[in-house]
């Protein structure tokens, strides 16, 4: 629900008079450091009591437990502190020596030469204007998406967003790499994103629900953490649910997950990977031939499904979708496939998804599917039926509570320049008597040219290495064109897309076109490996900040309280963008910081907002307390859910009156049939959810490897981050990233537990540890995603990563979004003398 949001917060270090009361209370704050004893913030992976001793972080641990189970993500705080960073500003040597000819072939090989921040600030500042001098604003890209440190005032991603705004303008990103597929096609269906937003609540489910199924997801291991921090209450009423014995649970996944083995009990289903929409539309022609489908809700709450008929029984390219047929792609038994379906059908059902299958090639058509069988079930908007995207993410289901939400950064207005280039001002502000000041916008206003042209230049975020490697190329999306810029300036922050992205050979590539890549980054990432310019910046535990946890519940307000002094060089990101608006052009960090407001008049104004709020609401009774008492009390502001939202239930207004609660598609129905989509003509996605054949997959003729590779989400890290702490011991096997393989496959392959192996396709090659297990079925292995790639002296990453072998393209026109679980591979055991990891060494450094 707010994941995607742009938030409205800020933070920073002095800049100007600091002359202000929150002034006075951050240096008090600074002095006042707690040097011995425990200190609450929050991560992305919940609450934390950190301790302390001489200034030092000996470990942490959750603030409080709500349930019995263990998140381990919430004990390396210490790690996160101390291992890996990047000391001081860097510079790559080629780079240094000649910015105009820097040698982008070398990045990720060449060495790194120790800068003053105060050079590299005016480096930086430097060559973006000149970029901008040469190229125009479309050649500067800033997206920057990925999983930024928790916190509303040090939102990286925005404050980058912010200055590249101020200072002239950039190329952003559309899209996320978690859902990319759904998030697009979903509006079209249901006219909700869907894949962010609220679910039935969970005691309306636990009440209600006589079968749940959790297909493609592993809630176990993702409920760990959240876009702010995790509330960690969806764990609760999973157990709750594992406790109740009238509520059958089947999962569908082909893999024996942690949630598999902790619902023990549970019917598991294991289909061959990237067939789920085949096994669904089996499920659809059982139920309309056996006439057991909802005729009624067919026809009073969706659209088009008439136009979907003759497709499902096969009239028009003569294959009925029955479920022998849909038994031959996805391996299920058809017997089974019917049983189901009349299962779903005949007793309330709630059809919980994940996000894995839509990371596939045609990702846009199992949660069509998905939708269009709860439709033929006819319990969407009932209570404990349906269907819901967000279970396994973020806490979805807990029941939102009443109370105020803490606001946060926000990206500003595009700048406005005078002839002599200095800031005047935007759209709706301007500098006046050396002061920043909010003004009147008029209705109409033109907007400029350029701007236009760099919003029309924004890509889907899958498609970052095509757009480097293709400028000019102009693709399909979501029914408009795209015309790829020409990026010759990145700057990266909070992310690691060097890990992140698809066919990492590819990605390399594409990386090394751009004259000039900076990154700001508390770690030596492969991305940081790769740029030309790095910034050290504190992690979260080296400022003070604030934070919800719950993107659904919004449970907590948190008071991130620093919690030991900035390590060697690293500044905040607000700083370092501050002082790059001070080198880039005058005035400019007027406009940047409001008058130079420091980290703790952002915090203090957010907070006092939502105090204010709070106190509005007629007879509400809270704990919140004014701002100063809630810092120094160093304990979270917790609110509680109401009846009303104990008993919410998802579409359940649209279920009462689809007149009056409209949904947002153009006939204010479910979609089955999507007019809008007809039109756009795309051979790759029609009006319709549809079986299509991956690009690489088991039941293929001519397969190019012999096994599936899945690479889903890991259950001891939040994608690549923690990825280099200590708790990576505790699952590395030979020191690589684990590979499980069923054991009739190891048996062939000569492969035994714990050995070193390759895994290979034409597109690489990584080194992984064996783990011999039949929790992964026959002909599949699974390989999971964020481990940091090792390849830059090699060409073979060493260390496992998974996206070194998936494929780079869309999922189709319509969504552009990545296809990471379509991969075949070899797998073979290791011959020869095993080479160094290197992932979490420093680079060459020269001086």
């Amino acid at each position: 629900m707010q994941r995607r949001t742009v938030l409205k917060g800020m933070a920073s270090l002095p800049l100007l008079s600091g002359v202000t009361a929150t002034n006075l209370m951050a240096n008090e704050a600074k002095k006042s450091l707690i040097k011995n004893g425990k200190v609450l913030t929050a991560a992305h992976w919940g609450m934390l009591d950190v301790e302390v001793k001489d200034g030092k972080i000996l470990g942490s641990r959750p603030y409080q437990k709500t349930s019995e189970i263990y998140n381990a993500l919430q004990y390396y705080t210490h790690d996160m502190v101390y291992k890996t960073r990047i000391k001081y500003p860097m510079v790559r040597k080629s780079y240094l020596e000649n910015p105009d000819n820097p040698k982008p072939e070398l990045r990720g090989k060449d060495e790194w030469v120790r800068v003053k921040y105060e050079d590299a600030i005016k480096l930086v500042a430097r060559e973006l204007k000149k970029t901008r001098e040469q190229k125009g604003n479309q050649s500067v890209f800033a997206g920057s998406y990925g999983w930024k440190s928790s916190g509303n005032v040090h939102n990286s991603r925005i404050l980058l967003q912010r200055f590249m705004n101020l200072s002239g303008g950039f190329v952003g990103d559309l899209g996320d790499y978690s859902t990319g597929a759904s998030q697009v096609i979903m509006p079209h269906v249901m006219g909700s994103i869907e894949v962010y937003e609220q679910q039935t609540s969970w005691p309306v489910v636990l009440e209600n629900s006589k079968v749940v199924v959790m297909w493609g997801m592993n809630p176990l291991a993702t409920l760990r953490i959240a876009w702010t921090s995790a509330d960690e209450h969806g764990f609760k009423y999973f157990e709750e649910l594992k406790k109740r014995k009238d509520i059958e649970v089947i999962i569908i996944d082909p893999i024996r997950s942690d949630t598999v083995k902790f619902f023990d009990k549970a019917k598991h289903i294991r289909p061959v990977p990237n067939t789920d929409t085949a096994m669904m539309l089996g499920m659809m022609h059982h139920l309309y031939t056996s006439g057991k489908y909802d005729k009624e809700f067919m026809a009073g709450y969706t659209y088009g499904f008439d136009k979907f008929l003759p497709y499902l029984l096969g009239q028009t390219d003569k294959t009925p979708k029955s479920p022998e047929w849909a038994a031959k792609i996805c391996g299920i038994d058809a017997k089974l496939i019917k049983s189901l379906a009349e299962k779903f059908v005949s007793n309330r059902t709630m059809l919980m998804s994940g996000w894995g299958m839509q990371r596939a090639h045609h990702g846009e058509q199992p949660h069509w599917a998905l939708v269009t069988l709860a439709s033929m079930i006819g319990q969407i908007g009932l209570a404990g039926g349906g269907f819901g995207l967000s279970y396994h993410y973020s806490n979805g289901g807990v029941p939102t509570c009443k109370g105020g939400v803490i606001g946060g950064v926000n990206a500003a207005s595009v700048g406005i320049f005078n002839d002599k280039g200095e800031f005047i001002g935007t759209a709706d502000s301007e500098i006046k008597d050396g002061k920043f000041v909010k003004k009147a916008v008029t209705a109409g206003e033109d907007v400029p040219a350029w701007l236009i042209k760099t919003t029309e230049f924004a890509f889907p975020v899958a498609r970052i290495a095509d757009a480097l490697l293709n400028p000019g190329k102009v693709i399909d999306h979501n029914g408009k064109k795209i015309t790829y810029p020409d990026i010759d300036f990145i700057y990266w922050v909070g992310g690691n897309p060097l890990v992140h992205h698809q066919d990492t050979n590819t990605n390399l590539k594409a990386w090394r076109k751009p004259r000039t890549v900076v990154v700001n980054e508390p770690y030596w990432t492969p991305t940081a490996k790769m740029a030309d310019i790095v910034f050290p910046t504190t992690t979260s535990y080296e400022r003070n900040d604030i934070t919800m946890t719950g993107d659904y519940s919004n449970m907590n307000i948190v008071p991130m309280k620093q919690v030991v002094d900035k390590f060697e060089e690293s500044k905040d990101d607000y700083q370092i963008f501050s002082d790059l608006c001070k080198a880039y052009a005058k005035d400019l960090v007027l406009a940047y910081t409001e008058n130079g407001k420091e980290e703790f008049d952002w915090i203090k104004e957010y907070y006092d907002a939502t105090y204010e709020q709070v106190n509005s609401i007629p007879d509400f009774i809270h704990e919140m307390k004014p701002f100063n008492e809630f810092w120094a009390t160093n304990k979270p502001v917790t609110f509680s859910s109401t009846p009303e939202s104990d008993a919410w239930i998802r579409y359940g207004e649209f279920r009462e009156d689809p007149i009056l609660n409209a949904l947002g598609t153009p006939s204010g129905l479910i979609e089955i049939y999507s007019d809008t989509i007809e039109k756009m003509g795309y051979d790759d996605c029609k009006a319709h959810p549809m079986w299509f054949e991956p690009i690489e997959w088991l039941g293929m003729k001519d397969k190019p490897a012999e096994f599936h590779m899945l690479s889903p989400h890991p259950t001891n890290r939040l994608h690549s981050q923690l990825s280099h702490t200590s708790l990576r011991d505790e699952y590395a096997v030979a020191n690589r990233e684990p590979v499980w393989i069923n054991t009739k496959d190891a048996k062939a392959k000569g492969i035994k537990n714990g050995d070193l192996v390759r895994v290979f396709n034409v597109r690489g090659e990584v080194l992984a540890g064996a783990v011999v297990t039949d929790d992964v079925m026959p002909s599949v292995i699974k390989l999971c995603e964020g481990a940091w790639y090792d390849g830059f002296d090699s060409g073979i990453c060493k260390n496992g990563s998974p996206n070194v072998l998936t494929i780079d393209i869309p999922t189709s026109k319509l969504a552009n979004g990545n296809i990471s679980h379509t991969a075949l591979v070899n797998i073979e055991k290791f011959k020869g003398k095993a080479p160094e990891l290197t992932a979490f060494k420093d680079p060459k450094i020269v001086r």
